[in-house]
């Protein structure tokens, strides 16, 4: 029987620095913790038996890499996940944003596109689609084709839609989609107003200026020292008077943001103050 070792701590700085000087991606400051549970689940998937293969696999084969970064990237996601947080949304973020003659919206870390699609069921539901933009952005090029393709297990459509009717929905939650054997997939309308595109919140800049940001369960990943550089991001993309929302394990309390920020309400949702 094969036996796979645990890659250690300091072998985990290596196999970083590697990929950091030979291909540019940055990982090195990713939260240790997690990088070393998804870089043993991946050895073990692959039948990688020590640091030693995985660190030749990856010096040897570039195609490998990219595999290596969508395994290390992948977020698991839901539509409406925490939907008290999408009822404070929908009931006192929206119309602020409503007198915007055009929202942008940007969810950071979107991975496989569920929230992405939530964020457009809302704006839809709030007559304001026709008058929004939603920029969603990930590392991860394999997760943004699902997104595109916006196909997801049927298995997972009550859960979304349970998720959808706690958030405050009031439709038929079926009329977003088109069932098809074990498949659900979702009305292309709602990808009208969505630009998908890889971003890179570690070594990438500011592209626009928005109204709103949703960076939702991905900073846990990140240690401090990345934190408060995306924090700075995002501060420098925000409007004033724009909101943030974070995950529910994550803050901006500590950073060096928050003071030009205020909490809103209790779901982790931040308005920027005005600053000249």
């Amino acid at each position: 029987m094969l036996g796979y070792s645990i890659i250690k701590d300091h072998e985990i700085d290596i196999l970083l620095e590697d990929i950091y000087r030979d291909y540019g991606y940055d990982f090195l400051q990713y939260s240790r913790a997690s990088m070393k549970r998804r870089i043993n689940r991946l050895m073990t998937n692959d039948r990688l038996a020590s640091f030693a293969e995985l660190r030749f696999v990856l010096k040897d084969n570039p195609a490998f890499l990219q595999h290596f970064v969508e395994e290390i990237t992948v977020n698991l996601t839901e539509m409406f996940r925490d939907p008290l947080f999408f009822r404070q949304l929908r009931e006192e973020i929206l119309p602020q944003l409503g007198t915007y003659p055009l929202i942008r919206v940007w969810i950071a870390g979107c991975s496989t596109g569920e929230e992405a699609y939530s964020m457009s069921i809302l704006l839809k539901e709030a007559n304001l689609y026709h008058k929004s933009l939603i920029y969603a952005t990930d590392i991860n090029p394999r997760v943004l084709d699902i997104a595109r393709n916006g196909v997801y297990p049927l298995s997972q459509i009550k859960s979304f839609s349970e998720n959808y009717i706690e958030s405050g929905g009031k439709q038929d939650f079926s009329k977003y989609y088109t069932a098809n054997y074990e498949w659900a997939k979702f009305d292309a309308d709602l990808k009208q107003k969505m630009i998908l595109s890889t971003h890179n919140l570690v070594s990438d800049t500011s592209f626009n200026s928005f109204q709103l940001i949703l960076c939702r369960n991905v900073l846990i990943y990140f240690n401090k020292d990345l934190q408060e550089r995306v924090f700075k991001l995002f501060d420098a993309s925000l409007e004033n008077l724009g909101y943030l929302a974070l995950g529910s394990k994550e803050t901006i309390r500590f950073s060096g943001i928050q003071h030009n920020f205020t909490a809103v309400g209790d779901q982790k949702i931040w308005k920027k103050l005005y600053t000249l």
